[in-house]
């Protein structure tokens, strides 16, 4: 499954162009490495994600297509969320996301 495809379906981020533009902007590592937003993701990578004024480290846990809403966070486990110092880049808010 793609990166930014994942990141939407899991509702770490809420709409899929902002998942692309996080991802192009080099704000997403997977397994340490840069992802763009077509990189594929596997269950067991570890996804870290620097966005608004925080940075969220998340493991896939699963993949699916289309997981209802509540089936959403069954998809990854949450490993860390820390908050960011420094200036937020506005364009990269996702006020609307449901990460925990």
């Amino acid at each position: 499954m793609r990166l930014d495809k994942f990141l939407k379906v899991s509702r770490l981020i809420k709409r899929r162009t902002l998942a692309k533009k996080i991802c192009d902007a080099g704000r997403v590592l997977v397994n340490g490495r840069p992802g763009k937003a077509a990189t594929d993701v596997a269950v067991g990578d570890e996804i870290v994600i620097q966005y608004g004024n925080k940075t969220v480290t998340v493991v896939v846990r699963r993949l699916a297509e289309n997981p209802r809403r509540d089936e959403a966070a069954s998809l990854y486990d949450m490993v860390r969320v820390e908050p960011r110092a420094g200036d937020v880049d506005e364009e990269f808010v996702d006020d609307e996301a449901e990460t925990p």
